[in-house]
């Protein structure tokens, strides 16, 4: 059997004896839309929770567009366009409008990665498009702290326009539950400060800080109230499917939108599966997702409801750029070095998390359940010994090695990684069965 993961930009086919009890989790086939301009400008005119684009937009002298950095592979080339098309309609002026890459504590998109970005030289040529820079404190106002006693800073660019309307794609999230809407704000947008106390271990140990759950999830609560003290933010919400096509959209009150986008997005995502597995192989979900192994972790984490104690755990990930951030490196030394249970006390006891060590601490939760292996084309010898997990150079020869090992020939397969979320189900008789 030959399955193709999600792997870079051209995939990676896996072969597999036909001998092995293979479950394939994957999506159901989902709908496209066949005229996906035309469905967006369908949204600003049938609004969830606030007026039709054209009233909102009447006259505001300052628009703010908030759009994801490029690990997200939003369909910017379609929505941004006809936005701002639809804006200068309504009577805004071009040089009114500024387009802000939310790019968290990532780094800046520019030149060419901020062309494939935007996907419109048009947009570029008509209206200020910048980046966020989460450590440049002028850059930011503050709004007073959450109920929880996070302190709230964020672009006062966003805060301060007449329009707020941000651009997010709807897609299980292993911290937030869903992205899109609310995380576009923050952590997208937010002060350094903000997003340290939002990432810290003392709110990722949480057990309901995990993929597809909002209720009682208290990241995405600390979200919203952010969303409630800035006051009037929109959001242009897409799902696509697996190869990137638009299958939904909607505009709308960011809190209300979000929920309506999720409620169609659920069915697709979250997978019943009615037992667990000793050998699972999944992916980082291919790029943009995959650049570095900072992003890879979202696919351990992914398949966390599916693994059988001991398991064995492989992914793929070409992490063209390498491990990521200076800082993440630290923290992977540091918990290296430390080892799980330390590295998780010392940084509970931290307000602040440093920066990038919220990865690591996600990694510790899938690390817990077993041991984790990884093919990777792109990572130098240093930047392997720093991802703490197997490394492996057959992924087929591995994988045939856990089976002999575990004497279970029952393998599970997600291929499209952390868009995917298989949920253990034991009683579903119409999840996945072998």
């Amino acid at each position: 059997m030959r399955v193709v993961m999600k792997y870079g930009k051209r995939g990676f086919p896996l072969d597999l004896r036909d001998d092995l009890e293979v479950t394939i989790i994957q999506k159901e086939v989902m709908p496209i839309l066949k005229d996906p301009e035309g469905a967006v400008r369908s949204a600003f005119s049938q609004p969830v929770g606030c007026k039709q684009l054209i009233e909102e937009a009447k006259g505001c002298k300052s628009i703010c567009i908030l759009i994801c950095d490029n690990t997200r592979p939003v369909p910017n080339s379609i929505v941004l366009p006809v936005l701002i098309q639809e804006l200068i309609k309504a009577g805004v002026k071009p040089a009114s409008i500024t387009v802000v890459v939310a790019t968290g504590l990532h780094g800046p998109n520019e030149g060419d990665e901020l062309r494939e970005l935007v996907g419109s030289d048009w947009v570029l040529k008509n209206v200020q498009v910048v980046n966020h820079f989460a450590r440049n404190d002028e850059d930011h106002v503050y709004l007073g702290n959450t109920p929880r006693g996070m302190p709230v800073k964020l672009d006062r660019r966003f805060v301060n326009a007449d329009l707020r309307v941000v651009i997010g794609l709807v897609e299980p999230h292993f911290m937030a539950g869903y992205s899109g809407g609310r995380k576009v704000i923050i952590p997208g947008i937010a002060h350094h400060e903000t997003i340290r106390v939002l990432h810290s271990t003392r709110m990722l140990e949480h057990e309901k800080v995990t993929n597809c759950v909002l209720d009682g999830n208290p990241l995405h609560e600390e979200q919203l109230a952010v969303v409630r003290m800035v006051g009037g933010s929109l959001a242009i919400n897409t799902v696509i499917d697996e190869d990137r096509n638009l299958s939904f959209v909607n505009f709308g009150s960011i809190e209300e939108s979000h929920l309506a986008a999720t409620s169609f997005a659920r069915p697709y995502f979250e997978i019943p599966v009615n037992r667990r597995f000793n050998t699972v192989v999944t992916s980082a979900a291919g790029y943009p997702l995959d650049r570095n192994y900072y992003q890879t972790v979202k696919g351990m984490v992914g398949v966390s409801d599916i693994l059988e104690k001991g398991c064995n755990l492989f992914i793929v990930s070409e992490c063209l750029e390498g491990l990521g951030t200076q800082e993440y490196a630290e923290s992977q030394a540091k918990l290296i070095n430390m080892g799980m249970d330390r590295f998780l006390k010392e940084t509970s006891q931290k307000k602040y998390a440093s920066i990038d060590e919220w990865e690591s601490v996600m990694q510790v939760k899938a690390m817990k359940t077993g041991t984790i292996h990884l093919y990777s084309e792109c990572l130098s010898k240093d930047e392997r010994a720093l991802t703490g997990i197997n490394m492996i150079e057959s992924l087929s020869e591995a994988i045939e090695k856990s089976v002999k090992e575990k004497n279970d020939k029952h393998v599970a397969v997600i291929p499209e990684g952390p868009y995917v979320i298989p949920v253990y189900r034991p009683d579903n008789k119409s999840g996945h069965d072998i």
